[in-house]
């Protein structure tokens, strides 16, 4: 091998390793620090994860990722029974089981893939809205089978909705009014002022946040 191409193939190995150094700190250093630090300087909330936090500052969970709120399981049950004192979200097993706290633990998502004349999902179907109806009836406030919404009992593509339709929170009022022993008119403020429009006016369905609805509720209650 003569000096010349030796001289060239250090030249080209010098080249080929200085490219290596520089994109390496361009793409792996600069740009993820340029791209972390313009997400957090516009966007610091969705870049932390959507996060919702009570009065007192905890992080109670994401606002993009539902939960469920269950009474503790007991003994021979297969599954926990709600816990009526708060807004329920959508039917589903892929949410996580507490109530406003730090422990949230996501299960799995998915959908049922049953066709909409599956016999098994059509009695789901009829046992959810059972269950809506005698579980949101109280004294005073009687829900009939015609009032419930579809949201209420029939689960997302991913089973991890964290919306509920304003019609699904409202029909939950009186309930959780009740148990909570809080003024009918001041929990539909707090669906009211928690109703998220469509977006720009027209895309979308309005929704309701079951998280940020039963944060805000907690607050109230601890006032």
């Amino acid at each position: 091998m003569t000096d010349n191409t030796v001289s060239s193939t250090a030249r080209l190995l010098g080249a080929g390793l200085r490219a290596l150094l520089v994109l390496t700190l361009v793409c792996g250093v600069i740009y993820p620090l340029a791209v972390t630090g313009v997400a957090q300087a516009l966007f610091d909330d969705k870049a932390d994860g959507s996060e919702i936090k009570d009065k007192g500052g905890q992080v109670v969970g994401s606002s993009l990722i539902g939960q469920r709120y269950d009474l503790p399981l007991k003994e021979g049950e297969r599954s926990p029974a709600p816990d009526l004192k708060w807004f329920q979200p959508r039917p589903s097993n892929g949410l996580g089981s507490n109530s406003v706290n730090t422990q949230y633990s996501l299960i799995l998502s998915g959908a049922t893939n049953r066709s909409g004349d599956n016999e098994e999902l059509v009695r789901w179907v009829k046992d959810a809205r059972v269950a809506v109806v005698r579980d949101n009836s109280t004294a005073t406030y009687k829900v009939k089978p015609a009032d419930v919404p579809a949201d209420a009992v029939t689960s997302s593509g991913s089973g991890l909705d964290p919306d509920i339709s304003p019609a699904y929170a409202r029909l939950q009022v009186h309930r959780v009014a009740e148990r909570n022993g809080l003024d009918v008119d001041r929990v539909e403020d707090l669906v009211r002022d928690h109703t998220t429009g469509r977006l720009l006016g027209f895309m979308g369905e309005p929704r309701v946040n079951v998280l940020e609805l039963n944060t805000a509720l907690r607050n109230l209650t601890q006032d």
